[in-house]
């Protein structure tokens, strides 16, 4: 076991030597590319790459089942069709998406990736909500509360204060354990929370619209965190 660089320190149960394998899943909403790029480059032990679902599905590099975790930050509402009408590349969606908890393979899903599919009972039971409106509010400064101190996740995070964009849908079910909440009301309540989705484990982040959450000091440690713990690295 390797002493691993925190954004806040150093942590001593991050497991192994090498970056872990992220495949960071986008398409269909609009992102600051440059800011969304930083911060993968900039999250230690963390080996990133961006990719449009179409790639992801393609598999061409033979690349899929390498990664350790997938983030989902898509917005895609149409639901995933495979039959032979589309164009090759997009033919393997929805079996792409449903080969999600046969294996150990992590799944984060990030800020609007909740919102995505929001007629899809499967996407619905991989983040635990089934009620996924559109409730949106824009340039929010939230206080983000640190629930349960002891998960992996959220050790040695402390209560910060950060701009981001709020959703108003429903809360996770019963078999998420939330992790971070707010109080703001134009927010659900939770803000970050995980479960297990078949055989993989999973971290659902509200939070991620833009640079200001990008650049906050604790928005990067839950998300390194979060990545670090569906990969079975923490």
């Amino acid at each position: 076991m390797r002493a691993k660089r925190s954004l806040f320190g150093v942590r001593s149960d991050m497991q192994g030597d090498e970056p872990i394998r992220v495949a960071v899943v986008t398409g269909c909403h609009p992102f600051d590319v440059r800011a969304f790029t930083r911060l993968f480059r900039e999250l230690p032990g963390i080996d990133a790459y961006i990719q449009h679902l179409d790639d992801f599905v393609a598999d061409v590099g033979r690349a899929r089942d390498w990664y350790q975790a997938v983030v989902f930050y898509h917005f895609h509402q149409e639901l995933p069709d495979d039959t032979a009408q589309n164009p090759w590349w997009r033919r393997g969606v929805r079996a792409s998406l449903e080969r999600l908890g046969t294996t150990e393979q992590g799944i984060v899903v990030l800020h609007h990736g909740l919102v995505a599919y929001r007629g899809w009972p499967f996407w619905s039971e991989v983040v635990g909500i089934k009620e996924r409106g559109t409730g949106f509010t824009p340039d929010q400064e939230i206080q983000v509360q640190v629930v349960d101190s002891q998960h992996p996740i959220t050790a040695g995070v402390r209560d910060w204060r950060m701009v981001d964009e709020v959703y108003t849908i429903g809360e996770p079910d019963r078999a998420s354990h939330v992790l971070l909440a707010t109080d703001h009301p134009a927010s659900m309540r939770a803000l970050a929370w995980v479960r297990h989705f078949g055989r993989a484990r999973v971290f659902c982040y509200q939070s991620g619209h833009g640079d200001p959450a990008f650049s906050s000091p604790g928005f990067r440690q839950v998300l390194l965190n979060g990545i670090a713990w569906v990969a079975h690295v923490i």
